[in-house]
């Protein structure tokens, strides 16, 4: 499957109001109060539109992401343009982890999955505050370290659970990195993500939806009972759930 993007710069977002703030994004917001206060000046607020990339593979980045609403899918991209998603970031971590573990560029690309806002930061400024060997360098491996076992786990996810299973765990992940019950999300995309047919998505959704679990109506899709859709996903979310909750909150070393 291929993916739809969008190659247009994102817009830049209004001054910070109450409503957007760097301290919206988890590892901003752990931050002490002088390591903030030196990051501050240099945080952009962008707006996040659907299908933007903000990383190609191969490409210089510039910028490290900290998103603050919306979600970031991590997408490995094939020759012929298949691609499927590897992880996803919302405010509790970062895009670009790259700049900081040795690279100048990544092998995947990262999209907008869900349209929000992110505050973005200079690569030469994270660089420098990295190497400074503070809280911010902490907080980043500690969240390399919770986004390497997500990859790891929706791997094994891929190879060995059903298309519906697969499915309940995509959309709890997602869910997780907003604040409400509901995704705007086509079934295209959806199928792009998991890297399988459209066909197979339309059979799960439905499948979902017959069973009280969710509504989907024109690209939106509310989650009606959770508790039921935690009782038929498969392990891998619970694994990547509880790898981020001994992770998150973040706390500093004493």
């Amino acid at each position: 499957m291929t993916l739809s993007v969008t190659r247009a710069r994102p817009q830049k977002a209004a001054a910070t109001s109450s409503l957007q703030t760097p301290k919206q994004n988890q590892i901003l917001a752990a931050l002490p109060a002088e390591e903030y206060a030196r990051l501050l000046p240099n945080l952009e607020l962008i707006q996040l539109p659907l299908g933007w990339v903000l990383y190609e593979p191969g490409v210089q980045m510039d910028y490290v992401y900290f998103p603050i609403t919306g979600i970031i899918s991590l997408l490995y991209v094939m020759q012929n343009g298949a691609s499927a998603e590897i992880a996803l970031t919302g405010n509790e971590g970062l895009v670009g982890t790259s700049l900081f573990m040795g690279g100048e560029s990544t092998t995947s690309r990262a999209v907008v999955q869900n349209a929000g806002a992110s505050y973005r930061l200079k690569a030469d400024i994270l660089r420098r505050e990295f190497a400074l060997g503070g809280p911010l360098q902490y907080l980043a491996l500690r969240y390399t370290q919770a986004l390497m076992a997500q990859m790891t786990q929706t791997a094994a996810c891929n190879r060995h659970h059903t298309l519906d299973q697969q499915l309940c765990r995509w959309l709890l992940l997602s869910l997780d990195c907003l604040p409400g019950d509901e995704l705007t999300m086509t079934q295209q995309l959806i199928a792009n993500m998991l890297g399988v047919n459209l066909e197979g998505v339309t059979e799960a959704l439905d499948k979902l939806e017959a069973e009280g679990m969710i509504r989907y109506k024109h690209g939106l899709i509310t989650v009606l009972n959770r508790p039921l859709l935690e009782d038929c996903v498969c392990e891998c979310y619970a694994v990547v759930k509880n790898e981020l909750n001994r992770l998150l909150p973040y706390k500093l070393a004493a």
